[in-house]
């Protein structure tokens, strides 16, 4: 399982259109790089995401 998703991923993740998937991907990535991280863009980070839409991080 690859560490950074794109758009596509996340809605199929979700279940949400791509464009959604986009606007969650900006939001989180901001974020990121608030708190310092080096983000990429078109990519966020898939523990990130599911600690913020699930409220707990992904299990390895």
């Amino acid at each position: 399982m690859a560490v950074l998703m794109n758009a596509k991923e996340i809605s199929e993740e979700l279940g949400i259109s791509k464009t959604l998937a986009y606007q969650i991907m900006e939001k989180l990535n901001k974020e990121l790089e608030a708190k310092g991280f080096f983000v990429i863009k078109g990519k966020v980070s898939r523990r990130y995401l599911s600690e913020q839409i699930y409220g707990m991080p992904e299990k390895e």
